[in-house]
C-alpha cells in the first residue's frame, strides 16, 4: 500500500500552494468585507493548468486526475475558501456533467474555453421546492419543434452570475419522477435567461451565489446533455464527484484553522509562558491535526479510487461527512484558542467558522452523506 503522492502530484501540490499564498490569500479578507468575485483569479488558474486537471488534455485539460485536482482544491480553499469553493463547482459540477455526458461536440465547444479560464461554468439543481429532494425539481422544458422551451428558477447557484455556461436539471416527462428529469447546457446568453442579485450569506463572501430565472427559454435540441430522462441519474453521478471536492473545500479550511490556531498559541503569552504549553490548549491542537488526517486519507482514497474506475461514491460520502464536520470543529477550536481576539475580524478565523458552515450543508447535507451511506451499507 503506497501512500505517498506521486512526484507530478507533489510537483503540482507545491504550484496550487504557491498560487494560493502569493495571488489568493492577500486579498481574501478584503474580498471577505466587499463581497468581490475574484474573476480575474480564474484566468490565471486556467493559464496554470489548475482548472483543467480533472479532464483530458483532448478537452483543453491536463490529464491529472482527481487526487491532483482534489490537492489544488484544497491548497486554494486554505488561502481563500469563497475562491475554492467557486473552483470546486467549476470544474467538478459545472464542467462534469458535460465531460461524462455530453456528445462529443459538446465538449469540443464547451471544455476547451472552461479549461483555460475563459469562461466559467455551473450547475442548476437546487430550487424552491427541490434542495435534498432533487427528485422534485419544478423547472419544465417543453418540446417544440427542434427546440425546448424552458420556465422555472433555481436558488443557490454558484458562479451563477458569471458562468457563460450552466447545466441545468429540468422536468421533460412529468408523472416519471426520477424518471422524467433531464439535463441541459444552457448558454448564459440566451433570450429568457436572467439571474437574481447575489444573495446576502453567512461567509464565503467571495464566491457568487444568486438565483436563476428561466421565462420561455428557448434552447436547441442539441443543448439536451445526454439521453431524455437520464437526468437524474446524471446529476447523482456528477454529485458523487462533487462530494469529492467539497471534502476537499473543507480539509482548506480546517487546515487554515490548524494553522492560525498553532502559530497564535505559540506566540500568545499567557500566566507567563505560550499558552501552546497549556495542556488544554496542546489537546484542542492533537484532536484538530488528527481529525485532519483522518479527513484527507478519506478524500484522497476516494479521489484514487475515482481515478482508477473503480466504485467512489460511499468513500466519497463518508469523506465529504468527515470533511465538512472536521472543518467546522476546527473553525470553532481556533475561535476558541484565540480568545476574545478570534471573535474579531481582524483575527481571520471568524471568517474560516463562518466559511466552514457551507460545507456541512452544500452539496448533500451530513444527513443526506449519512443516509448514503447507510444504505450502502445495506440498510
Amino acid at each position: 500500500m503506497d501512500l505517498d503522492l506521486s512526484p507530478e502530484q507533489a510537483a503540482l501540490r507545491h504550484l496550487a500552494r504557491e498560487f494560493a499564498v502569493g495571488e489568493i490569500a492577500p486579498g481574501a479578507a478584503q474580498r471577505d468585507v466587499t463581497g468581490e468575485f475574484p474573476r480575474h483569479l480564474f484566468h490565471k488558474m486556467g493559464e496554470l493548468g489548475l482548472l483543467g486537471l480533472a479532464f483530458s488534455e483532448k478537452y483543453g485539460g491536463t490529464g491529472a486526475g482527481y487526487v491532483s485536482y482534489a490537492l489544488a482544491v484544497e491548497e486554494v480553499s486554505r488561502a481563500d475558501a469563497g475562491v475554492g469553493l467557486s473552483f470546486a463547482a467549476h470544474v467538478s459540477i459545472g464542467m462534469g456533467p458535460v465531460y461524462y455526458f455530453g456528445t462529443e461536440a459538446q465538449k469540443q465547444r464547451w471544455l476547451p474555453g472552461a479549461c483555460r479560464g475563459e469562461s466559467l461554468a455551473s450547475f442548476g439543481l437546487t430550487e424552491p421546492e427541490a434542495g435534498s429532494d432533487s427528485g422534485n425539481t419544478r423547472t419544465r422544458a417543453v418540446p417544440d419543434g427542434e427546440e425546448w422551451v424552458v420556465n422555472g428558477e433555481k436558488s443557490y447557484i454558484t458562479n451563477g452570475g458569471y458562468a457563460g455556461f450552466i447545466v441545468i436539471a429540468a422536468v421533460t416527462d412529468p408523472g416519471k419522477k426520477h424518471h422524467g428529469i433531464s439535463n441541459f447546457i444552457c448558454p448564459t446568453d440566451v433570450p429568457g435567461f436572467s439571474v437574481g442579485r447575489p444573495y446576502e450569506k453567512m461567509g464565503l463572501h467571495s464566491s457568487d451565489t444568486r438565483p436563476l430565472y428561466f421565462s420561455d427559454m428557448r434552447l436547441p435540441a442539441d443543448a439536451l446533455l445526454g439521453k431524455r430522462g437520464e437526468g437524474f441519474k446524471q446529476f447523482m453521478v456528477t454529485l458523487d464527484g462533487g462530494r469529492i471536492s467539497i471534502a476537499a473545500f473543507a480539509l482548506g479550511i480546517a487546515q487554515a484553522a490548524l494553522d492560525a490556531s498553532l502559530a497564535y498559541a505559540k506566540q500568545r503569552v499567557q500566566f507567563g509562558q505560550a499558552i501552546s504549553k497549556y495542556q488544554a490548549i496542546q489537546f484542542k491542537l492533537a484532536d484538530m491535526a488528527t481529525e485532519i488526517e483522518a479527513a484527507r486519507l478519506l478524500t484522497l482514497r476516494a479521489a484514487w479510487l475515482k481515478d482508477q474506475g473503480r466504485e467512489f461514491g460511499q468513500i466519497a460520502a463518508m469523506a465529504k461527512l468527515k470533511a465538512s464536520e472536521v472543518a467546522m470543529k476546527a473553525s470553532v477550536e481556533a475561535v476558541q484558542i484565540h480568545g476574545g481576539f478570534g471573535y474579531m475580524r481582524e483575527a481571520g478565523v471568524e471568517r474560516l467558522m463562518r466559511d466552514a458552515k457551507l460545507a456541512e450543508i452544500g452539496e448533500g447535507t451530513s444527513e443526506v452523506q449519512r443516509m448514503v451511506i447507510a444504505r450502502g451499507l445495506g440498510c
